[in-house]
């Protein structure tokens, strides 16, 4: 079983420009009960991106939810230029709906330079070919997830997700926090380093909080799950295409007080740290859920 809720990849980043600093895009409709926050990074990096000259690329970007956004309703795009250098750029984007701020984002852009590298060795795990992908996993249980997952999970997306570990969606065993995830853009994309960054963000949000929940035998799928995402960090050390398979290798070093905080580095296959992020986040198991957006 799948749902087609596909995203119409042109759109998402279909911009209408009312001034050079203030952008908009139209409401997506998605079934789903609040956007995905990968999502409104990858449109917020895309904004900051519109105003940054085409030598210079995003090396660190920040940011953080504020409340949860709304499927129905236009998105709004604030820039701030804070900074233009020789090699540096600095902006800062508020995404806003109906006049609220639902994120916040700073970006720094730079002109990319030789220099002396150094880095951690790409894990040795399995390689993609032959991995089940997670959209046939879920398929198998999909009517069995509950209701406010499905259409999320269950979509049509253009990031293909492969786990090397076990795909634990229900009754999962207690293990450490860490797994590994090759993922990998499926649609035909232009050689537009900017774009491939930004949907990097947008691939980059899943799976980096759920890690947390490993040592607690819990699962995203839980039904008395309550999880938000509170703010969401990348630094982009390289470049290689998302149309590539990338392996994501995630961990959580702690998670207490109904807060987790996940870690992720992202490798290319030749072996090249491309990119780091950072995420921490709401995971509560109340009796109940009462409130699924961000103000909690």
């Amino acid at each position: 079983m799948t749902t087609d809720t596909s995203l119409d990849l042109q759109a998402l980043f279909a911009f209408t420009e009312h001034t050079p600093d203030h952008l908009s895009l139209a409401a997506s409709h998605s079934p789903m009960a609040r956007l995905y926050g990968g999502q409104v990074v990858a449109q917020a990096l895309a904004a900051a991106q519109h105003s940054v000259g085409p030598d210079r690329f995003v090396n660190a970007a920040h940011a953080n939810f504020i409340r949860a956004g709304d499927p129905a309703e236009r998105l709004e795009f604030l820039i701030e230029r804070d900074s233009d250098g020789r090699s540096f750029s600095a902006r800062r984007v508020t995404v806003r709906q109906q006049g609220r701020t639902i994120l916040t984002l700073s970006a720094s852009f730079h002109v990319p330079e030789p220099g002396q590298r150094h880095q951690f060795a790409m894990p040795e795990v399995s390689g993609p070919e032959g991995l089940p992908t997670q959209l046939d996993i879920l398929s198998t249980v999909g009517d069995q997830l509950p209701a406010r997952h499905q259409a999320f999970w269950l979509r049509d997306s253009f990031i293909e997700y492969r786990p090397v570990e076990p795909f634990h969606i229900f009754n999962p065993p207690i293990t450490p926090p860490r797994r590994h995830v090759w993922f990998r853009c499926t649609r035909q994309l232009a050689d537009d380093r900017a774009l491939h960054q930004r949907l990097l963000a947008y691939a980059s949000d899943l799976h980096i909080l759920h890690t947390a929940l490993a040592p607690f035998g819990r699962t995203w799928a839980d039904p008395v799950l309550q999880d938000a995402s509170l703010d969401h960090a990348l630094w982009f050390h390289d470049h290689a295409p998302i149309t590539d398979w990338l392996l994501y290798a995630l961990d959580s070093p702690v998670a207490g007080g109904e807060l987790g905080l996940g870690r992720g580095l992202i490798f290319a296959q030749d072996g090249r740290l491309i990119a780091s992020a950072v995420q921490q986040g709401l995971i509560r198991f109340p009796t109940a859920i009462t409130n699924l957006g961000r103000d909690t």
